[in-house]
């Protein structure tokens, strides 16, 4: 997949990269990113001459017939690793047990605090589940990255990519081993991915929001709703206006 996909990627769309150093040639590390876009996991993978894994669904790698297979076989090329969301806490549990064994088996782990893409392309709080349970689990280094205009490639309603060079800013490892053994105090949980947001604010230049991403989605999507059924409303007063004003005209001809 390198070869088929992260090859053409930098042939095609150049990807700048700082701070390719930081990334330990072996040994576990966690890759904490912003995210933009989905092809994050894609570039992110392709400037590094590492495996990174990262999770998704299960339903991606289960899905029945010959676009099933073919879409197991692209994400397990591509190093998506599959979480089943099912049990008691679903996928929040799932995604931290399988993060703590990439890790715990010496392999890169990638992971998107945030938790979701960025609905404007500002940096979101970082959900306090993840990302510091792993690292305190396992004590591995936490590298700060951050992606740059990917979100520009293909804004969400476009078909054709936009060729530009996206840019890759990696960070210095952050060590936690300070913590490590208290993987289940919210506070320190907080404080490890607060850490880690505050570096990849100064890495990517975003904007802060201290709220989660998938509110402000809920945000967005409510706004965009009352915009349309106000716009609705509008539609049908100024038709019903309409309606009985040719009612007046009417009746004043009938009148004469």
């Amino acid at each position: 997949m390198k070869v088929s996909i992260g090859g053409p990627l930098k042939l095609v769309f150049r990807p700048w990269v700082e701070g390719l150093e930081n990334v330990p040639a072996e040994g576990p590390a966690i890759l904490a990113s912003n995210h933009l876009s989905f092809s994050d996991s894609f570039f992110l993978p392709a400037v590094l001459d590492r495996k990174v894994t990262f999770i998704a669904k299960a339903e991606y790698f289960t899905t029945p017939g010959v676009k099933g297979r073919l879409t197991a076989a692209f994400f397990k090329g591509v190093g998506q690793l599959p979480v089943d969301r099912s049990g008691a806490r679903g996928a929040g549990e799932a995604a931290i047990r399988s993060g703590i064994e990439v890790v715990e088996s010496g392999e890169l782990f990638g992971i998107y605090p945030e938790g979701t893409r960025s609905p404007d392309g500002r940096l979101y709080r970082g959900k306090p589940g993840g990302l510091a349970r792993v690292a305190l689990a396992t004590g591995a280094p936490v590298i700060p990255v951050a992606m740059i205009d990917t979100e520009k490639i293909q804004p969400p309603g476009k078909v054709l990519p936009k060729l530009m060079r996206p840019g890759i800013r990696i960070g210095k490892p952050l060590d936690f081993s300070r913590y490590q053994g208290m993987e289940h105090d919210r506070f320190v949980l907080r404080a490890v991915t607060d850490e880690v947001m505050y570096e990849i604010m100064k890495l990517s230049g975003q904007e802060y929001v201290d709220m989660y991403a998938t509110a402000a989605k809920r945000q967005i999507a409510d706004a965009a709703k009352a915009e349309k059924e106000a716009a609705k409303a509008a539609r049908a007063a100024l038709a019903q206006a309409g309606k009985e004003q040719a009612q007046k005209e009417k009746d004043q001809a009938g009148q004469e």
